[in-house]
């Protein structure tokens, strides 16, 4: 007899142990990570339980609900019993969670700090495998103005024309600008190249009269100001 066929399924289940009926009965905190996932895909596979193939894709991301955020269609499909619509809604759930937690804290209109900055312009720039580079423009009371993705790269390094960072800061007629960019790998610390980018700018801002105030690198996790580092 195949190890499937005596499978217990879901529906076998003591009914204050189904994801859908515990969920009910008592409440949206009593689910493990797996039960949430085991609702949102509905079913399993020959061989598992939806619950057990929740379980072996959560442990497959060591259990981190943010790496599961990264995934892509393409690599939650590789599971056995999940396809593109099942994984499109794993991914839309968790892209949803993430978006309730940066609702909950207001952006500032006013910066005052590397942490403001950071704050407008996190949920930009997480969960991404390339690096992006954004602006994030202010007036000169430090109103924010206007926030602009500039390019995209690949997963080490981004190029920047420094003619797009200023014509679109002229374009919003800002006064100062914050420099952004996301470092995939987790490290926070900036390379030669961000260090060399951020002076050229720096320089050519004086030019214009457009004030570089800072250049943040954000990871999943945390953020460095150049700034703040003194780096300039």
């Amino acid at each position: 007899m195949k190890p499937y066929d005596n499978k217990i399924g879901i529906k076998s289940w003591a009914e204050e142990d189904r994801p859908r009926e515990k969920l009910s009965g008592q409440g949206r905190r009593a689910l493990t990570d797996a039960e949430l996932i085991a609702i949102l895909i509905g079913s399993g596979n020959r061989d598992e339980t939806a619950v057990e193939l929740s379980k072996r894709i959560l442990h497959h991301y060591n259990n981190d609900l943010n790496k599961l955020g990264k995934a892509s269609i393409a690599e939650l499909s590789n599971f056995k019993g999940i396809g593109e619509a099942k994984a499109i809604s794993i991914i839309a759930a968790l892209e949803i969670g993430r978006r309730r937690n940066d609702a909950e804290s207001a952006e500032p209109e006013i910066i005052g700090s590397s942490r403001d900055a950071y704050n407008i312009m996190k949920r930009h720039l997480v969960d991404l495998y390339q690096e992006e580079f954004w602006i994030l423009l202010t007036a000169r009371s430090q109103k924010v103005i206007a926030k602009e993705m500039v390019s995209k790269g690949g997963m080490a390094e981004v190029s920047v024309d420094p003619k797009v960072v200023f014509s679109l800061a002229l374009q919003h007629q800002a006064s100062n600008i914050f420099l952004i960019h996301n470092h995939p790998s987790g490290n926070l610390k900036p390379s030669h190249q961000d260090i060399m980018l951020t002076k050229r700018l720096v320089e050519a801002g004086r030019v214009l009269d457009i004030k570089i105030l800072d250049h943040l690198i954000i990871t999943d996790k945390s953020f460095y100001s150049l700034a703040d580092n003194g780096h300039f």
